[in-house]
């Protein structure tokens, strides 16, 4: 799986050329679920534009609740006529808005509930990491983000490893050390919690800088399912041969 996250970026008519001009280079390509998150305005073109194609379309967030008076939010029945997958608990959201790993388990179960696909993001911080937490910190997040999930549920589910000192500053972890994090961390996670067929069936995939020139290495890993892809999603070229590495 290669997933675009469009983040804050294009207007609705940007957005609409952004796709059309996504869908021919990546026309053909089979055997990688290729999903665009871009901004909740633009869901409804992208759907629209993507129609009759491979391409899968995401949400970047969402509330946890079904409806009420929590102005400015979007709710999971709101998502579901539009797009399939929704990206829960990104670092940006957890560090400028506060989510946490309670907020970010309430909106798992509200994806589900409502017929999405959650990407749950997990990672470190650099301090984190420098001061030897990795392990640590994203076992509390992937545990966090799944309390009271079923086995039957987390089929559904996607993880995004992503340490934040990676994400937008063009420093890229390892692919060994990314798979590391994947096979030795999260991946025994999921086995305890679900079962060793669904943990091992569960699609782990690596965000943080993640470009055209280190995705093949980085797909090449065996726990590394694909990428959570930022910058470089809004480069129909870029995107493409991102997605062409995972073949």
């Amino acid at each position: 799986m290669v997933a675009g996250n469009w983040k804050m970026n294009k207007t609705l008519f940007e957005a609409r050329d952004l796709i059309r001009a996504i869908l021919p280079e990546v026309e053909g390509v089979s055997g990688v679920d290729i999903v665009v998150c871009p901004p909740f305005v633009s869901l409804g073109v992208t759907k629209r534009e993507t129609e009759g194609s491979l391409i899968m379309i995401g949400a970047q967030n969402m509330h946890w609740e079904a409806s009420g008076a929590y102005t400015g939010e979007i709710a999971a029945g709101m998502l579901v006529d539009l797009c399939q997958y929704v990206i829960i608990g990104h670092s940006e959201r957890r560090a400028m808005f506060g989510e946490t790993d309670a907020t970010v388990n309430k909106k798992v179960h509200a994806a589900l509930k409502a017929g999405l696909k959650p990407i749950m993001c997990v990672g470190e911080t650099l301090s984190e990491n420098q001061a030897g937490q990795t392990a640590a910190v994203v076992e509390g997040m992937v545990r966090g983000g799944l309390v009271d999930v079923t086995p039957e549920q987390a089929q559904n589910i996607i993880i995004a490893y992503e340490p934040v000192w990676a994400i937008g500053t063009g420093l890229a972890a390892t692919p060994e050390g990314a798979n590391s994090v994947h096979k030795d961390v999260i991946r025994p996670v999921l086995r305890e919690l679900f079962g060793a067929e669904v943990g091992d069936a569960m699609r782990i995939l690596y965000g943080g800088s993640v470009t055209a020139a280190n995705a093949a290495e980085l797909f090449s890993k065996s726990d590394i399912d694909g990428g959570l892809v930022g910058g470089a999603s809004l480069k129909p070229d870029s995107f493409a041969a991102i997605v062409k590495a995972a073949l």
